[in-house]
This record gives structure tokens, C-alpha cells and sequence, in this order.
């Protein structure tokens, strides 16, 4: 029998089941075995749903539950104690991004996972989409020559939101805007294809009112190569159009991800001034990511397989995210690694 790694599934919120699915379809090397919800309803459906057992708090988990390993999936305000708590149970740990809103928690999280010996990924699944990782290979193939510029724009057309506030837009809960959230999984693929975040300059803004921290940010990213890139991020109740997600500019040609679901990888050169679709993004986007992160996560652990990407890789996004707050106010350049 194939062997497999035993998960607890902390939290139960909409990524949960973004989780579940990609472990589904993906990871077949994880077994969840536990839920943990601080809502009984919420756990016990969850736990019919995944064939597991509920629990209504990590600490009555990690003292009798059957599990080698805990995916924590809580507000960011909460990563801290949990995956504290759990390292200091011996457990493996996956825990969805940020690390936690401050780089004092991180700092403080890195320390008990060392003592721990244990496996210790952030959950990025942009670092795994299939499209993003072409273009990266047709980078470094040379395909567009060398790297002019860049532009990321993150576009979330939440709509008109009702009903009680969620923890994402209150500040205390949250430690940021789009720029920490969401907009980590625009950063990520920067920083593969044009290396690592120097300093940055950004301008922010709230127009989702309801929202505690930023909703609008315009920032330019100066890589350590010298290669300056645009970020983008808007997320509220407006329509937003169709355009583009990615553009990569090189000294032979671009790349193109479409924004959309169904949008494409194209890229223009001399050979395709009209553009030629490289590939689909839609196969690997989804809860399918999720799936190749988690699947990558159990090989960790039963495996000792490096991750893809280290703990300590994933702070550049909230570095990046925390030097624009920085940026915004001072209207300076700021160094992200400072």
C-alpha cells in the first residue's frame, strides 16, 4: 500500500474546499483525517464531506486527533499561534500565505519551525500554474532575448459586497489590503521570472471604502538585475474589463497571460506579429494549483524531497507587500529587504 501523510484540514473557510479539491484531484499522497472549525456546523460538514473526523479547536486536535501534519488555512492574524502550536505538537505544517501579517511573527514562526525539524511550507500556488512556469522555461530559453520590463495586474471584481464585514477587510485581522492577500500571487511570478525585489515606489488607495487597507495600489518593482516592473492590484465592486494579466517584454518579442479564465499564453515576435497561443492557463489554475503545492508538500514529508520553495523564499511577497505600505506613505523609493 502506498504510503501516505495524514492531514488536518484547520479552517473551513471558501479555501478550504479549494484545498480539498486540489488534494482530490492532485495529491493522492494526502489523507485528511481531521477538520478543526471553531464552528461545530461548519466542522462536522466538512468532516462528513472529506470522510474525517471534526474538531471545534487546534488544541483539542493536536491532543487526540490522528494526523501527521496540519494545512492551516485561518485569517492571517491567527497563522502565528497556530503553526506554534502545532510545531510544538511535532507536526508537519502548510500554511496559506502570508506567513503572518509582520515579519516579527515570521521570524518567530521560522524559529519554532527549526525547532521542530519538521516540514514547513507556505502554501503560494501561483508558483506552481502551469502557465506561469512556461514562461519562465521560455525565458531562460532566450525566446523573447533579454528582459526589458514587466507588468503584473491583479484584478478582483468582487462585487457589491453584503452582509457582515469579512476578516479580509479589516485591518486588524487581515495586517493588510489586496497588496498582502491576493495580490501575493501576482508578485510570486515576478520574482521567478526577473529575480529578486530590490526596492519599490508605490501610490495606494481604498475605493472598496468597507475595506480597512488598500483595495488600489500602483507600484514599480526595481529587481536586483535593474529591471523595473509594474504592479498593479484594484480589488472592489466595479467592473473590470477584459485585458491582460501578465505582460513580459523582452528584446525579441513578449509574452502575454490573458486575464479571465479562459485566457491564453500568447507571444508576439517577428515569427507572430498577430500572436501564437503558447497554451491554455485554465487546465492548471484553479484548485488544480492547489493540489501540485499540496502534492508537493507530501513529498516533503514522505519523501524528504526539497520543496519548491523555502519558508524563507516566501516572505519576498510580504516583504514586497510591506515596502509598498512603506512606499505609499513616505513617497519614496523603499528597499524591500531592509
Amino acid at each position: 500500500m502506498t504510503q501516505r501523510v495524514k492531514v488536518a484540514l484547520v479552517g473551513c473557510g471558501n479555501i478550504a474546499q479549494s484545498h480539498w479539491k486540489g488534494i482530490q484531484a492532485e495529491a493522492p499522497q494526502i489523507e485528511v483525517t481531521a477538520i478543526v472549525d471553531t464552528h461545530t456546523e461548519r466542522a462536522t460538514a466538512m468532516a462528513e464531506q472529506t470522510g474525517s473526523k471534526a474538531y471545534t479547536s487546534l488544541e483539542q486536535a493536536l491532543s487526540t486527533g490522528d494526523f501527521d501534519a496540519v494545512d492551516i488555512m485561518l485569517p492571517h492574524y491567527l497563522h502565528e499561534e497556530a503553526a506554534i502550536s502545532a510545531f510544538a505538537a511535532g507536526k508537519h505544517v502548510v500554511l496559506e500565505k502570508p506567513m503572518a501579517p509582520t515579519i516579527d511573527a515570521c521570524d518567530r514562526i521560522l524559529a519554532a519551525a527549526k525547532a521542530a525539524g519538521t516540514v514547513f511550507m507556505i502554501a503560494e500556488q501561483s508558483h506552481y500554474w502551469p502557465d506561469m512556469l512556461k514562461v519562465q522555461e521560455l525565458i531562460s530559453s532566450g525566446a523573447i532575448g533579454e528582459i526589458i520590463t514587466a507588468r503584473a495586474y491583479f484584478g478582483n471584481a468582487a462585487g457589491i459586497h453584503t452582509g457582515p464585514k469579512p476578516w479580509r477587510y479589516e485591518l486588524a485581522k487581515s495586517g493588510g489590503g489586496i497588496c498582502m492577500d491576493g495580490g501575493a500571487h501576482w508578485i510570486r511570478p515576478l520574482r521567478i521570472w526577473l529575480g529578486e525585489v530590490d526596492e519599490v515606489i508605490a501610490v495606494t488607495g481604498r475605493p472598496e471604502k468597507e475595506m480597512e487597507g488598500e483595495s488600489y495600489a500602483r507600484s514599480m518593482l526595481r529587481f536586483e538585475s535593474g529591471v523595473v516592473a509594474v504592479f498593479d492590484a484594484l480589488h472592489g465592486g466595479m467592473f473590470i474589463g477584459p485585458g491582460e494579466e501578465f505582460r513580459i517584454t523582452g528584446t525579441l518579442g513578449e509574452l502575454v497571460i490573458e486575464k479571465g479564465s479562459d485566457g491564453n499564453l500568447i507571444r508576439y515576435d517577428e515569427a507572430h506579429p498577430d500572436g501564437e497561443i503558447i497554451m491554455s492557463k485554465r487546465p492548471g489554475r484553479g484548485p488544480a494549483s492547489f493540489g501540485y503545492e499540496l502534492r508537493d508538500f507530501s513529498r516533503a514529508v514522505l519523501e524528504g524531497k526539497t520543496l519548491e520553495a523555502s519558508p524563507e523564499y516566501s516572505l519576498g511577497e510580504l516583504r514586497t507587500a510591506l515596502a509598498i505600505y512603506r512606499s505609499a506613505a513616505s513617497g519614496q523609493w523603499e528597499k524591500v529587504w531592509a
